[in-house]
């Protein structure tokens, strides 16, 4: 659906909104305060006066245009208060994931000259103040929740959220004429936003964000993607990145849609049948344990159980297909026995699964779209705003990340020549061009005005012909645009043979014994994996089978054990190239996390952490090779 109001700003869209719904009675955002009494309500009048309010403490405190603001935060109402907040005096949100420990924090406070630096719980609040006395631009910290340690609020610097509401709420007539004036000099070109890359490698660095850049993406993906004022969301992968800013917030709330802030990533499946939403915004990894754990329970289930799963699923996959008539009758009673169980653990009324940030194993691309539940893969970067690519409803194709979207141009570039042997405008639906793979570039005005700070980056990044490097590797498809991998994570074999991990790691992931996966084999004469089991089935496994084990690496160490995906390794290497078949591995009795630093707070793997971190375990694999 086309936005509702005008807007070329974040400025522009908070304004108008709010005029729009003055006196309207209409809620935008949903939080729950009480587990016992449910969801409550914010209407865009109390969005109003609450944004007021935050915007005449700020101004109280000297924050003005180009000014940046840190945030701190899971998603919830107050997140929202302040970033509009920030957007009605121009000044640029620097949002930092919650999982960062304190020297990242402290690195991306320094870098930004964050000025003030709210932040949600206790946890956090404690980073913010062990690194406050290293960043000298900040000044003050403004904590959302009162901790249960006190000893943090005795700081001089340290603020309640509510207290500065208060003071705000009675200073916005005070500082009406400059918050306004403030408002009125924010140009789509000026930064509203600093979004740090998590760094696979090296330090973050941080992609600067336009309100054109935003403000463009939203009304192309919107126009691209269709929801409106009777959709609802469940809000809960980070609102610092920049896929669930830019889609599951201001593209949300530019078409009159209503946001869900679930309680915790942890509570999204007992969120999901209490919000019921229409849409949820989502990375594979979500979709990827549901699927497990239906195919958990069908595997334990009955020989009648597993064959009318099969059947269903076959039945599915016709009515996909387009095949109707009797398979219509089958559809149907699929549904009622298997798919409609499904579809009440969502919530029962979900019409769109939308998923980005990493590639969607297409087993689990194909599972959804035959239950009735059709995911629509996107694709793009921190640094395009991020949407590139995406499905569209009733248009989609399984392993593809879709059509290029309106406004923006995606080109291909030839790995060996570095010429554009491919290009397709959003305007452009060439169902008939298909290219050989290099790397994906991007124009448009999603592209990020550069790296903050980092001309040498920003340089790296974007050509003198304003090519967007994307760093990945892909092709047309049909008109459609498909992701083999990352250029960096590309190994070379002993033999010279380029292997690309990442479409052999998302195969595995649709193994109920595997939880993640990493290959590895850079100048070995065959590729190897580090597993981490799906810990839950393999105690099942041993416990059933009545083996002895005190511990996680005893488990591992047990020949039966290690058979379990000796034969795994066999039946889904059977579909690999000969030099991409996986011919050994280990077992990790350690999960990757963000805590530990294997992988990213978007779930992207850090291949150079794990290549040290397991470097003595990679030599035992290799070292009779």
């Amino acid at each position: 659906m086309p936005t509702i109001i005008p807007f070329d700003t974040l400025t522009d869209l908070y304004v108008n909104l709010s005029k729009k719904y003055a006196g309207q009675n209409k809620a935008v955002f949903h939080h729950k305060l009480d587990a016992s009494i449910g969801f409550e309500p914010v209407y865009w009048d109390q969005v109003t006066e609450d944004v007021q309010a935050l915007a005449g403490y700020l101004a109280s405190k000297g924050i003005k245009n180009g000014d940046p603001v840190g945030i701190l935060s899971e998603n919830r109402y107050e997140w929202a208060v302040v970033d509009l907040a920030i957007q009605l005096l121009g000044g640029i949100n620097v949002s930092l994931y919650t999982t960062l420990p304190p020297n990242q924090c402290e690195y991306i406070l320094q870098d930004s000259q964050a000025k003030i630096f709210f932040v949600s719980t206790g946890i956090q609040l404690k980073k913010a103040v062990e690194v406050f006395e290293n960043c000298p631009e900040l000044e003050e910290v403004v904590a959302f929740e009162m901790p249960k340690n006190k000893k943090h609020m005795e700081h001089d610097f340290v603020r309640l959220f509510d207290h500065a509401m208060r003071e705000g709420k009675k200073l916005y007539k005070e500082h009406e004429d400059t918050i306004q004036g403030y408002s009125k000099k924010v140009k789509p070109g000026d930064v509203c936003t600093l979004i740090y890359t998590s760094g696979t490698t090296g330090k973050p660095k941080g992609a600067m964000l336009t309100h054109n850049n935003i403000c463009s993406n939203v009304k192309a993906a919107t126009d691209h993607i269709y929801w409106d004022d009777k959709d609802t969301f469940l809000s809960f992968l980070p609102l610092c990145h920049s896929f669930e800013r830019t889609a599951g917030y201001y593209a949300c709330i530019s078409c009159g849609a209503e946001i869900y802030y679930a309680e915790s990533v942890d509570t999204v499946s007992r969120n999901l049948p209490e919000v019921k939403p229409t849409v949820v915004i989502s990375v594979p990894r979500l979709f990827e344990k549901i699927f497990n754990v239906i195919n958990k329970n069908v595997e334990e289930g009955s020989a009648f159980k597993q064959k009318i799963f099969k059947w269903a699923l076959n039945t599915g996959q016709k009515y996909v297909d387009g095949k109707r008539g009797l398979v219509s009758i089958q559809k149907s009673i699929a549904d009622k026995l298997v798919f409609d169980k499904l579809k009440e653990k969502t919530g029962g009324r979900v019409r769109l699964f939308v998923s980005g940030g990493a590639a969607l194993p297409p087993d689990i691309d194909t599972f959804f779209q035959c239950a009735g539940l059709p995911i629509l893969q996107g694709y793009g970067l921190t640094e395009t705003s991020p949407v590139m690519t995406a499905n569209r409803p009733g248009d989609l194709m399984v392993g593809m990340v879709g059509t290029v979207i309106p406004g923006v141009t995606v080109g291909i570039q030839s790995l060996e020549k570095g010429e554009i042997i491919a290009q397709i405008s959003g305007e452009e639906y060439p169902t008939n061009l298909s290219s050989e793979p290099g790397e994906i570039l991007c124009k448009g005005p999603n592209v990020m005005k550069g790296y903050w700070r980092n001309e040498e980056a920003t340089k790296e990044m974007i050509d003198s012909d304003g090519w967007l490097h994307t760093g990945d590797i892909g092709r047309f498809v049909d008109g459609y645009l498909k992701i083999t991998d990352r250029i960096k994570h590309m190994l070379v074999n002993a033999g010279g043979k380029n292997i690309y991990p990442g479409p052999i790691e998302d195969m595995f992931k649709s193994s109920k014994w595997i939880d993640q996966l990493v290959v590895v084999g850079e100048g070995q004469n065959f590729m190897a994996a580090l597993i981490v089991p799906d810990f839950e089935v393999l105690k099942k496994f041993a416990n059933a089978e009545g083996l002895t084990f005190t511990n996680t690496d005893e488990l591992l160490d047990l020949e039966e054990v290690k058979s379990v995906f000796k034969k795994e390794m066999v039946q889904f290497s059977k579909s690999l190239a000969s030099h991409e078949k996986i011919r050994d591995f280990r077992l990790l009795a350690n999960e990757f996390t963000v805590e530990t630093g294997e992988i990213t707070p978007t779930m992207k793997v850090k291949r150079r952490v794990i290549a040290e971190k397991y470097a003595h375990l990679i030599s035992d694999i290799f070292k009779d090779d």
